[in-house]
């Protein structure tokens, strides 16, 4: 980790959660990262990685990261703020299914400067839970 640590943006009860939603983040993404409830399917899952980007929850970021896959740990860059998402489709992923895709566009600024990262990924049932495994190679 480096030696200053993300600030995370306050979020109340009342916050609306990042991912969009329009729930309170406490009801929907605060859930997920405190550990009182589980995503449901893939999207939720990414919707529920998206937020703690912005809140900056390393624990819960590597928790819900594929053990095969897994990094050490994470560095997160204390001067990006993450201000949007955009789910742009999915594949399987529902409670139904073992594997499923999200495919994203998730918007930031960093040193004032608009920009996107826009992913395609996968996502797995470990033990029952949704986890993420990878991003597809862009085509």
């Amino acid at each position: 980790m480096s030696k200053n640590k993300p600030r995370r943006p306050a979020v109340t009860p009342t916050t609306p959660c990042p991912c969009g939603s329009g729930e309170p983040y406490p009801d929907c993404c605060g859930g997920c990262h405190q550990g009182r409830t589980a995503a449901a399917t893939a999207e939720r899952l990414m919707r529920s990685r998206y937020s703690a980007f912005v809140v900056a929850d390393t624990g819960y970021l590597l928790r819900t990261w594929h053990p095969t896959t897994r990094p050490g740990g994470l560095d997160l860059e204390p001067a990006q703020r993450w201000t949007g998402l955009e789910i742009l489709g999915t594949t399987g992923g529902s409670a139904f299914h073992t594997e499923g895709t999200v495919e994203f566009r998730a918007h930031y600024t960093l040193h004032g400067q608009a920009d996107s990262q826009y992913e395609h990924s996968r996502f797995v049932r470990e033990n029952g839970l949704w986890v993420y495994l990878d991003a597809l190679p862009p085509t």
